[in-house]
């Protein structure tokens, strides 16, 4: 008899066996309905992208080649040496670095010199000659250590300077030429004949007959003038003449005579009226015999009025006498101003005939035929020592235009060479770069609305090294002289490299430049995730729960790589719709 535990198993045993045959019956079984709704479409569904923060870069990718960079072609300003003979290379230029001062080549057995600067060689520099071009040959010259002023002339110092320049490459600087002493002989002759025959026609000008009579009245008048100066000169300077002084020292004379005696006189006239009136003294004793009597000893007093005559006399004579000497000083006076004017006029005439001896002679002079001699002789002499003045300012050592080719920068690099030894020197003669990298590359025009000259790039190299760059030019200024011309449509750029290390010319690289990038990570969703409205706003929807969005505004920045920076109502891990859907 089984026990009721096996019988139990048994029953679910069959159970689950009965049930597994009606599961697996029943996923076989269909009805139309669900065959139909099996078949149809799924039920569409979001598409949906995450919220990301992170640093975003905008670049512009394209290919390019490494290649040098500043590409110049030379070619000669003009005749190497002092000759303009035909022009050949005794030796071309070589390939490779070339420095300040080098030469470059030989045309004819002289030297090209290599020197920095920005102004062309455009023509001969000569004594004399003054320009940008001859202060940038200055500087250079310092440069090299040759010396010499920074005047912008080239002087005789600056003349020493480029003299050791050429001798310490082993070459002469170029001297006038022998046709050029031969010409500045000429023309110092030229002006040495026209010297002698001025002296000679002004010698017989000087000499000549046909105005000697009026040389002989010019020199009458000047010996008239001086003579006339000279006793004008004395007169004015003398006071009185002899015959004056006499009449006057004889009035002097007759002045003190007449004062003597009115001082004679008046002092006898005081005499007589101060002498005392005798007393009357007693008679003598008279004798018996006589008769008794008085004798008075007074006599009547002296009568003056002779003497008080004598002395108006006197006075009389002394004004007479000063009366006289004042007439002899008038006199005087009025006979030498007569006499000064006197002289004057006969200054005044000799003078005259003086100038009119000088306007004789002149005229005579000019209308002489030795006169026309000697105005030609003198024009003679001006025009020959013009010329030789103007010839002698380029005359001497100088620095023909082909010697010395001025380059931007130095070093450089000798990249082509034109010209080979023995050809004609015509036209270029090489094509120098400096000595960094540059990438040559082109965009598409629409790529290049995004560029600007100084922009951060890169390059990159087939084995995946990176070095940074810069963006120097972008269109007409990225050209290269012998490149080849973009595709159509394309516009070329021009990256240099920020070093030249482990970098060989003629290496394809890929370039990105940046055109913008964010300075800290920020929020990006994809383009698609963008939706402009009506109201022209840029907006996103996001996903709150399945087949549930919400609008949110945003502000857009910086694209770059299918994504867009993104500010407003979102966080990071947020689900944007995608494509609208």
């Amino acid at each position: 008899m089984k026990s009721p535990r096996r019988l139990l198993a048994g029953v679910i045993a069959g159970v689950v066996v009965i049930a597994a045959a009606g599961w697996a019956l029943s996923t076989r079984l269909r009805s139309p309905a669900d065959e139909a709704a099996r078949r149809a479409a799924p039920r569409p569904s979001l598409v949906t992208a995450a919220v990301e923060r992170r640093k975003l870069v905008s670049t512009v990718v394209t290919s390019g080649t490494l290649e040098y960079g500043s590409p110049l072609p030379i070619t000669l300003a003009g005749a190497v040496g002092g000759a303009a003979e035909l022009q050949r290379a005794t030796r071309a230029p070589r390939k490779g670095r070339i420095k300040e001062g080098a030469v470059l080549m030989e045309v004819n057995g002289r030297p090209v010199f290599a020197l920095r600067g920005s102004v062309p060689m455009h023509r001969t520099i000569a004594p004399g000659s003054k320009g940008a071009d001859v202060r940038q040959l200055q500087r250079a010259l310092r440069r090299l250590g040759f010396g010499g002023p920074l005047t912008g002339v080239f002087d005789q110092a600056t003349i020493a300077a480029v003299t050791r320049m050429y001798t310490k490459k082993g070459y002469e600087a170029q001297q006038p030429s022998l046709a050029d002493r031969q010409a500045y002989d000429t023309l110092r002759k030229a002006v040495q004949t026209a010297q002698e025959t001025l002296a000679t026609e002004q010698q017989a000008l000087d000499q000549g007959r046909d105005v000697l009579p009026l040389k002989v009245k010019l020199d009458n008048a000047e010996a008239d003038m001086t003579a006339a100066k000279r006793a004008l000169k004395q007169a004015e300077e003398r006071r009185l003449t002899p015959e004056d002084e006499a009449k006057l020292a004889a009035a002097d004379a007759a002045v003190r005579a007449a004062e003597e005696k009115l001082a004679a006189a008046e002092q006898e006239l005081e005499a007589a009226r101060t002498r005392p009136t005798p007393t009357p003294t007693p008679a003598p004793t008279p004798s018996l015999t006589s008769t008794p009597a008085l004798i008075s000893a007074s006599q009547p007093p002296a009568d003056t009025s002779l003497l008080r005559m004598r002395v108006d006399n006197a006075r009389a004579d002394l004004a007479a006498a000063h009366e006289a000497r004042g007439l002899a000083m008038e006199e005087a006076r009025q006979a030498r101003e007569k006499r000064l004017e006197e002289l004057r006029k006969a200054v005044r005439t000799a003078k005259e005939s003086l100038v009119t001896a000088q306007q004789a002679l002149r005229q005579a002079r000019r209308l002489s035929p030795t006169r026309l001699k000697v105005a030609g002789a003198r024009k003679d002499v001006a025009a020959a020592e013009e010329m030789l003045a103007e010839y002698a300012r380029t005359y001497g050592t100088s620095v023909p235009p082909g010697e010395v080719v001025f380059l931007p920068k130095l070093p450089a690099r000798v990249q082509k060479v034109s010209v080979k030894a023995g050809q004609r020197v015509e036209d270029e003669v090489a094509t120098v770069t400096s000595s960094s990298f540059m990438v040559t590359a082109s965009v598409e025009a629409a790529e290049s609305e995004l560029l600007r000259a100084g922009m951060e790039a890169s390059i990159e190299l087939g084995t995946g090294r990176t070095y940074r760059a810069t963006l120097a030019a972008v269109g007409d200024r990225a050209k290269v002289p012998d490149a080849e011309e973009p595709p159509e449509g394309a516009v070329p750029i021009l990256l240099t490299p920020a070093t030249s290390k482990a970098l060989k010319a003629g290496t394809a690289v890929t370039a990105r430049v940046t055109v913008g990038a964010t300075e800290e990570p920020v929020l990006v969703v994809p383009v698609a995730a963008v939706i402009t409205s009506a109201d022209g706003k840029a907006r996103v929807r996001v996903e709150h729960a399945p087949d549930e969005t919400e609008d949110v505004e945003v502000r857009t920045g910086l694209t770059a790589d299918g994504n867009v920076e993104v500010t407003g109502a979102l966080k990071e891990g947020d689900r944007v719709v995608v494509g609208g859907a």
